[in-house]
């Protein structure tokens, strides 16, 4: 179920949790969207910074934050670092209101979604997982993919608050199916880079132009969004760019660990996800994901 309308969306009580690389930006078009957003993160400072910028309330905690809310939005590290904000006298789920919604867009596990719902659920609260794609200038530019799952009628809510910030907004099952679909999209992304890699290393040895190559085969068969946006740079050992070898570590160890659970095989992710140590291990942790390239050369 894709969310598709161009109707006018009545303004929310919203809270945002986490004024990461993504979160800031996110919360900054549910703002300029005119919704009334309420803000916390762990460092004070930064979201004192995002109220001067976007007017707002910063909150001293999560439960201040989610009081009052329609909504509760968190885009935060981890499993841990989302169980900090939500559980606890002080987490989002003891401020928030009987039928407010928390929506986590952080890339975690299947397990800590189902879990949370649970509790959620058994507040009198909903839940809705919904990990996005896109990276810093896709939450920066207001076109993020929203992979969802929860309960349709609770989606149908939300759905058209996370426009703010996406161009797509979709519901792929039961809670949990946002953070597998995540994992999906992780596997794809990491087994072409490494090819994305070796191809321009390989052209690169051969003496070719992988600028005039690249616009060629962009062309035809071989082209993805990586090519279009990461291969010349990549050409030219540039990786100061938003998704980080940390973070995509991070998330192929969630898929790693799904895998074991679910007998899935996924030799090439294994591979890759080394690979990355790797990079981790020459500095690179912070490069972007395209740095792969620098264990070829």
């Amino acid at each position: 179920m894709t969310a598709n309308s161009d109707a006018p969306v009545p303004a929310q009580r919203v809270a945002f949790l986490g004024l990461g690389v993504m979160g800031y930006p996110m919360a900054g078009h549910l703002a300029t969207a005119g919704h009334a957003v309420a803000v916390y993160n762990r460092t004070a400072a930064k979201a004192g910074r995002w109220v001067e910028q976007h007017a707002g309330r910063a909150a001293a905690t999560p439960r201040e934050a989610a009081e009052g809310a329609d909504i509760v939005f968190a885009c935060v590290g981890n499993d841990d670092d989302l169980r900090a904000v939500v559980l606890g006298e002080q987490g989002a789920f003891a401020g928030m209101k009987d039928g407010a919604v928390f929506v986590d867009h952080t890339t975690a596990s299947a397990d800590v979604a189902r879990e949370l719902a649970g509790i959620a659920q058994a507040r009198g609260l909903a839940f809705i997982d919904a990990p996005v794609s896109g990276g810093q200038a896709g939450a920066q530019n207001g076109k993020l993919t929203v992979m969802c799952g929860g309960d349709s009628a609770v989606f149908d809510r939300v759905a058209p608050v996370i426009g703010a910030y996406a161009q797509a907004v979709t519901l792929l099952g039961a809670t949990g199916s946002g953070q597998l679909a995540k994992m999906v999209n992780q596997i794809a992304i990491a087994g072409l880079l490494q090819g994305l890699s070796e191809a321009v290393a390989f052209g690169q040895r051969a003496g070719l132009d992988m600028d005039t190559v690249l616009g060629v085969i962009g062309k035809g068969a071989a082209q993805s969004w990586q090519m279009d946006n990461r291969g010349r740079t990549m050409v030219r050992r540039e990786f100061d760019f938003g998704f980080a070898v940390d973070w995509m570590r991070k998330d192929l160890g969630l898929v790693l660990a799904e895998a074991r659970r679910n007998g899935a095989l996924l030799p090439v992710t294994a591979l890759v996800d080394q690979f990355y140590f790797d990079v981790q291990q020459a500095g690179g942790g912070r490069w972007d994901t395209s740095s792969l390239i620098t264990r070829l050369r």
